[in-house]
């Protein structure tokens, strides 16, 4: 299945149109137009956590005292 055409867009709409009426389309798309912003959003901030967590891991790590255990008695 190939990437879909004008004439495949243009069925699509007229089925939405069909489905939902005039009236509620322009709802119907400002609740999709809201909807996409989030998921950009929301997969800016999940690409920014990978990346900064790849810093962290490739950075060189601190060096810290070895531990030692103390004995009470």
């Amino acid at each position: 299945m190939g990437p879909l055409g004008y004439p495949e867009m243009v069925v699509i709409f007229l089925i939405i149109l069909l489905l939902f009426g005039a009236k509620k389309l322009p709802q119907l798309a400002r609740g999709l137009g809201k909807s996409m912003g989030e998921f950009k959003k929301a997969k800016e901030e999940f690409e920014h956590e990978i990346t900064r967590g790849e810093d962290e891991a490739t950075a060189k790590p601190k060096e810290t005292k070895p531990h030692t255990e103390e004995t009470q008695g």
